[in-house]
């Protein structure tokens, strides 16, 4: 068993036990069953974020890592780090990967919707999608790491997580489709006559 001091540094924001009720109860699951899903604060899935998008999806990779690593430390406090990977003690972060791979199916449709013909902004959101799922399942304690070791393993994803959040930005910014020039009286009367050329002396 670690030291409750040190353990507790494993939390990395306060109000653990709303971040639990949150991961894991009925009520906050229902938010996201529904088919008609729209992200608020009360579904807390991108809380930062008012509607549902590539914005929901990069916010909401963050946040919900967050609350899963939250869930894996109070299993490791209780525990400690050998006896939190035994039988059924780490039930609730395992719910909780489970849950929230769920939550998040409606805002990475949405991103890649948002992202429309762009590919390598779509495979970027993939890319960040796959490391998200990668980073929760190494949220368990692995032989022989020693406290220090842990915290400091599963606090990198974030850094990395950012850095894949601005190459999805500026991949989709990049490679956004020329916007069409405002349709302008002018332009409406050059198309019709180029049209008319066209009809009355046939194409080149």
């Amino acid at each position: 068993m670690i030291p409750l001091r040190r353990a507790l540094c494993l939390v990395v924001r306060p109000s653990i036990p709303v971040l639990v009720w949150l991961a894991l109860s009925p009520a906050a699951a229902l938010a996201v069953d529904k088919g008609d899903f729209h992200p608020t604060r009360e579904t807390y899935i991108c809380p930062n974020v008012a509607t549902l998008g590539v914005d929901c999806f990069l916010d909401a990779v963050e946040h919900l890592y967050t609350m899963c690593r939250n869930v894996k430390s109070i299993e490791i406090i209780e525990f400690g780090y050998e006896a939190a990977e035994e039988g059924v003690n780490g039930a609730k972060s395992d719910s909780c990967a489970d849950k929230h791979k769920l939550s998040m199916a409606k805002p990475l449709q949405a991103a890649l919707r948002e992202s429309g013909k762009n590919r390598v902004g779509a495979d970027a959101i993939k890319g960040l999608h796959s490391l998200w799922l990668q980073s929760l399942a190494e949220l368990k304690w692995q032989r022989p790491e020693t406290d220090q070791e842990y915290r400091d393993r599963v606090a990198k994803p974030y850094d990395v997580f950012r850095e894949r959040a601005s190459l999805v930005r500026t991949t989709l910014a990049a490679n956004a489709p020329a916007a069409k020039p405002p349709a302008t009286r002018a332009n409406r009367a050059n198309r019709a006559a180029s049209a008319g050329a066209t009809a009355k002396h046939g194409p080149n």
